[in-house]
């Protein structure tokens, strides 16, 4: 075979290869993308021309992040308690000596989107705060969540703190 011929040979055969490669990670990416992003609502980052409304914001991606480690891989999470539908860790940054932070294991963004679908996870994150108070014997405690122009993180989390002179054998105290 002449020189040229067998160049080009070996240029095509590295073409097709590179190509099937190509495919084959793009296959990997959208079955891993679909495993990953499965059970997380839509979020429209790709609307740029129009995102006036709804246009992606670090705290939103920090949610679909948040979203995904806590419905994937909660072990990542320094996590203080957790049942199927809620996940509690104690706050990164807190705003009271006792503050833990109740994340139910659904992505809802915030309390406008609950749905009869939300109501065994949001159920069960108030059966948790019930649980850590009493445990906690905290009396003097709050529980509150953010709206969505105030969220840090645009997933649903209940945020419960207390004071020390009330809360013992709590962490951080």
């Amino acid at each position: 075979m002449a020189e040229p011929d067998r160049l080009y040979n070996s240029l095509m055969h590295l073409i097709r290869r590179s190509f099937g490669i190509s495919l084959l990670c793009l296959a990997a990416g959208i079955l891993i993308g679909g495993f990953l992003f499965s059970d997380v609502q839509p979020r429209s980052f790709l609307a740029i021309h129009r995102c006036a409304a709804r246009c992606w914001h670090p705290n939103e991606l920090a949610g679909l992040i948040g979203s995904v480690i806590t419905q994937k891989f909660s072990g990542v999470l320094p996590v203080v308690l957790e049942t199927d539908w809620t996940i509690v860790i104690e706050s990164p940054v807190k705003q009271a000596p006792v503050h833990f932070v109740i994340i139910p294991k659904r992505d809802i963004r915030d309390a406008s989107e609950f749905t009869t679908d939300s109501v065994p996870y949001l159920v069960d994150a108030y059966a948790v705060m019930r649980h850590l108070i009493n445990e906690y014997h905290l009396t003097s405690w709050q529980i509150f969540t953010n709206g969505p122009s105030i969220q840090h993180v645009t997933f649903l989390h209940f945020h419960l703190l207390a004071t020390p002179d009330t809360a013992r054998s709590a962490p951080g105290t």
